[in-house]
């Protein structure tokens, strides 16, 4: 199993502080989560129906031709690997890890590289893994110059898979809409920007064929009923999602801020996080968490990604550490 953030009981045990004392800054979810309605008891009693209006609130919601709800993009970023033959597959580092790691156990030739390699070796690839906007690097993509890439890899058969779990702030910047031709894959989550990581639900945009592929693949009743009845709802939820966007750039633009105070001026981020690098950053990211602040390290290169604090108490407790904790 790799390494990912959100370790919160495992960081109370090793440090010795208890769980409601943290503030755990190590994910990317959005700590203004939407926010849940009653769950009637038809959805708990009754098995999942394909049919209850969830993919066309997807499909409305993501500007997609055809959409297929999957239990998290994990769950697609485990399975697509499984669709095809062996194939040279390139990814994006730094980047979410699991790309690389569901690829190569499925047998693939995996190479992960920075962006403006990959790109400039299109030839090398039968497959390419994207993160728009990345995590943690931040990386964003000019829809043309994808849209480039996926006409040359889909001209031999290859594919163009973009990881978009952190486009929800930024909804301008997909590449959903234009899923419907053959070789370009999206995932989305909605565990960041709604706030609901542990629904463990996604959605996958592709042409019908590869989605029926898919979903073969991944079988029948892939998010329970009480979560398709959630999504429904907060798929549909625009006033929500508008002043969510507002709310989320203020945040994070602030955090920003707080961290260049310090000396730490970000590398790189997005809506939902802001991506320090530094030497020290194990050192760093051990003294925060002696003070009950969790980060999330990261080792190649030396960086921590900060998440979201959720209110003034939290951005006040951030600025009290790092001033104790930086030189």
């Amino acid at each position: 199993m790799l390494e990912h953030g959100g370790r919160l009981r495992r960081a109370a045990k090793e440090y010795g502080i208890p769980l409601e004392r943290w503030l755990d800054l190590s994910t990317g979810i959005s700590p203004f989560g939407w926010p849940l309605p009653d769950i009637p008891s038809s959805a708990w009693r009754r098995l999942p129906e394909d049919d209850d209006g969830l993919a066309e609130a997807a499909r409305a919601y993501y500007e997609a031709p055809h959409i297929l709800p999957v239990a998290g993009s994990q769950a697609a970023i485990q399975a697509l690997p499984l669709l095809r033959p062996a194939s040279r597959v390139g990814i994006i580092a730094p980047g979410y890890a699991e790309h690389a790691h569901a690829w190569r156990r499925a047998g693939h030739h995996v190479a992960t590289q920075p962006v403006d390699i990959l790109l400039a070796n299109l030839a090398a690839w039968d497959v390419l893994v994207l993160i728009h906007p990345n995590n943690p690097g931040g990386e964003r993509f000019d829809l043309d110059e994808l849209l480039s890439v996926h006409t040359e890899l889909a001209a031999r058969g290859g594919w163009l898979v973009i990881d978009e779990a952190f486009m929800d702030v930024t909804p301008q910047g997909s590449m959903c809409r234009y899923t419907d031709r053959d070789g370009l894959l999206v995932l989305r989550s909605v565990g960041k920007f709604f706030g609901l990581a542990g629904a463990r639900a996604g959605f996958v945009c592709a042409t019908p064929a590869l989605l029926e592929a898919l979903q073969e693949q991944l079988g029948p009743w892939t998010l329970s009923g009480p979560t398709r009845h959630v999504l429904r709802h907060a798929l549909a939820d625009q006033a929500w999602q508008l002043q969510a966007r507002v709310r989320l750039v203020e945040a994070s633009e602030r955090l920003g801020a707080l961290l260049a105070r310090h000396g730490w001026m970000p590398a790189a981020g997005c809506g939902l996080f802001q991506w320090c690098r530094g030497d020290d950053a194990s050192r760093v990211h051990g003294a925060l968490a002696e003070r009950g602040i969790l980060t999330r390290l990261f080792d190649a290169p030396p960086s921590l990604r900060f998440g979201l604090p959720p209110d003034e108490a939290a951005f006040a407790r951030l600025d009290q550490a790092l001033a104790e904790v930086l030189p």
